[in-house]
């Protein structure tokens, strides 16, 4: 007669979680490794589509070559975008954390203000978001109305940065429609930090500004780097993108290769990102120390 096998409880536990978390899996694996791995692939081939299915002819990384060092579209498209979102992130992160700390104040009607904040997110879809820039919604046309483009050629001169300067104050109506969730996230940060500390502050004597710095900053520090991660990538996926207009070609192999060296560039600057942000918060530990 056969014994009848019993698991043992670290192991049930064990399986329970894989059945858990399979449905993720499983989708991760269809529709997102999969995607990735094959158009790793394709990136390689010169990719051609036949009455009798897809044909690869292997191409090596001539692509690649070709995007690097023969392809001024390339830089002509990614260099001023850059440029727009060096400038854009800081301001979208400090506009968030204001509001964020305005709305957490006991104010009439805060509830209502915070759904305002967080609406453009609900309706500026990828497509929305193209109907309001196409019939000029996007842009606030403050350059033009009070004439400041000739103030800020003299001022700016020669300099690169001079058009995404101007670029973004015609279109800053965007840091309204790009800071909700960055707001939600800031707001839910600032209802970790305690009250005590707070009341314990200011029975010390410390000013409105002395908490700012020493209490409410630095507990806000993990949210800002999770924000800070959160703009550039959607930044850097914004339906007006140039970059993302040239991957959508029709050399599926190009396209892919492209893409590929986008997001390596943005992975890189997400470690700039990030050993900056470690580097600035080691540098006021050691002062405050």
């Amino acid at each position: 007669m056969l014994k009848r096998r019993i698991l043992s409880p670290k192991l049930a536990r064990n399986l329970e979680g894989m059945l858990f978390i399979a449905p993720w899996l499983i989708g991760f694996l269809v529709f997102l490794a999969f995607p990735l791995g094959f158009s790793l692939f394709m990136s390689f081939h010169k990719v051609k589509v036949l009455p009798s299915g897809m044909q690869y002819d292997f191409n090596g990384v001539n692509y690649y070559r070709e995007i690097l060092f023969n392809s001024s579209e390339f830089y002509d498209k990614l260099i001023p975008y850059f440029q727009e979102v060096v400038i854009m992130v800081p301001i979208i992160i400090i506009f968030a954390f204001l509001i964020a700390i305005s709305l957490n104040q006991k104010l009439r009607g805060r509830f209502m203000f915070r759904a305002i904040f967080f609406l453009p997110v609900i309706f500026s879809t990828g497509y929305l978001l193209t109907e309001f820039v196409n019939q000029g919604e996007g842009s606030l046309g403050f350059l033009e109305r009070f004439a400041l483009g000739a103030y800020l050629d003299d001022f700016l001169g020669d300099s690169s940065w001079g058009q995404p300067i101007k670029t973004l104050l015609n279109r800053f109506v965007l840091v309204l429609w790009y800071s909700g969730v960055q707001i939600l996230i800031f707001l839910a940060g600032r209802q970790t930090i305690p009250i005590s500390a707070y009341e314990s502050a200011r029975i010390d004597g410390a000013s409105p500004w002395e908490i700012f710095w020493k209490i409410t900053l630095p507990a806000m520090s993990p949210f800002i780097l999770l924000n800070l991660i959160y703009t550039v990538v959607d930044m850097f996926t914004f339906p007006f993108n140039p970059v993302i207009k040239l991957i959508g070609t029709g050399n599926y192999g190009y396209s892919s290769a492209l893409s590929w060296i986008y997001f390596v560039i943005i992975i890189v600057f997400l470690l700039l990102v990030l050993l900056t942000f470690i580097k600035v918060n080691k540098t006021q530990r050691l002062a405050k120390s």
